[in-house]
């Protein structure tokens, strides 16, 4: 046999083929690659953290809800009986001007009946502005107090250089208020004339 035919008999086949197989092992390896499974408790965690999240943002609903009711209610409570007492409030008025047109004179020189009649009237107007009260209905007292157009209703000025200027110097109509908010403005006579506030009295509210 001659050495051609060594060199291409059954064995240098095999080596050949070995040849081409060491000569690509990058194929080799990625063709026998097996994919891997993702880390059970890697799924885990993340499952976690998005159960945790959710869980935050519901507390976090769930609380704002309660919050928003829980001010619905009081409010509800604090201005249900707000038409009721504006009602009251007229009869009030009444009950007042009723004293007011009584003449001092005629107090005195009255007999028992008629001092008890007015006491009576009296006893009324306080025991009506008290159960009012108790309702979260409160009299203003504007009296002596910078004039502010939240509370107060200017009706007239008057010429007073003795106090600041824009002083509330008399009371026409009581003003009450419900919780925080205005039931009636108190009507009211302010100052004219008087020395100017100073720039902390003027932003300073006045005093319910």
């Amino acid at each position: 046999m001659t050495d051609e035919t060594k060199k291409h008999g059954p064995d240098a086949a095999a080596e050949d083929l070995q040849a081409a197989e060491a000569a690509q092992p990058g194929d080799t390896v990625e063709a026998q690659a097996i994919p891997t499974e993702p880390d059970p408790l890697e799924v885990l965690r993340a499952e976690n953290v998005d159960l945790r999240d959710k869980y935050l943002r519901l507390a976090a609903e769930m609380d704002n809800l309660r919050r928003r009711t829980e001010r619905d209610v009081k409010d509800a409570k604090s201005y249900s009986v707000a038409g009721f007492a504006r009602d009251m409030l007229a009869v009030s008025d009444n009950l007042r001007r009723a004293l007011e047109a009584i003449p001092a004179e005629a107090r005195e020189a009255g007999d028992a009946g008629f001092k008890a009649l007015v006491e009576g009237v009296e006893m009324t107007e306080r025991s009506m502005l008290a159960a009012l009260e108790r309702h979260g209905v409160r009299q203003l007292e504007p009296m002596g107090e910078k004039f502010d157009p939240n509370f107060h209703q200017a009706m007239f000025e008057v010429p007073n250089a003795e106090v600041p200027n824009n002083t509330v110097v008399q009371v026409v109509q009581a003003g009450f208020v419900i919780g925080e908010r205005v039931l009636r403005p108190a009507m009211v006579g302010v100052a004219r004339g008087g020395p100017k506030l100073s720039a902390v009295e003027a932003e300073t509210p006045a005093q319910a």
